[in-house]
């Protein structure tokens, strides 16, 4: 049979030192959590093609009439909300990973841009908003004479 002495102090340091691990994991996990509660930023991209720019952002769980978008001073302005589903009956969430509230998103404009023709169409939880370039935006070949 083997033995070993017992050290009280480092026993004590041991616990010491997993209470304090299990108490900072608990309140970082917690406020972590309600941090990502109050914020919703929606995933977006945003590319470029020939002929116009497209803005694709995901924001499901929103609905068509809580959304609001509008070009100003050669920025692109997305304001939305996230409204919780009311159920009638009561429930007992042992988890809720889902975020609700308000959301705003800008983006920077080139001032090469037809702002009177700004598409946006919102399908399953998709919004893309397609923002046409103009004439002289448009890339434009340039021939190379040889001398």
């Amino acid at each position: 049979m083997l033995l070993t002495r017992w050290k009280p102090t480092e026993t004590r340091l041991q616990f010491k030192n997993e209470f304090d691990k299990l108490f900072d994991s608990f309140f970082t996990d917690f406020f972590n959590e309600k941090t990502d509660f109050l914020s919703i930023n929606p995933k977006t991209d945003v590319e470029e093609n020939d002929n116009e720019y497209v803005v694709t952002m995901e924001i499901p769980g929103v609905d068509k009439k809580d959304l609001n978008l509008h070009v100003e001073n050669d920025r692109l302005y997305i304001k939305g909300e996230k409204k919780q589903s009311k159920e009638t009956k009561e429930s007992n969430y042992i988890s809720s990973e889902r975020s609700y509230g308000a959301f705003q998103r800008s983006f920077n404009l080139p001032n090469a841009i037809k702002t009177d023709k700004v598409d946006a169409e919102f399908k399953e939880g998709i919004l893309k908003i397609k923002l046409p370039k103009s004439e002289e935006a448009k890339k434009k070949e340039i021939e190379i004479k040889v001398k």
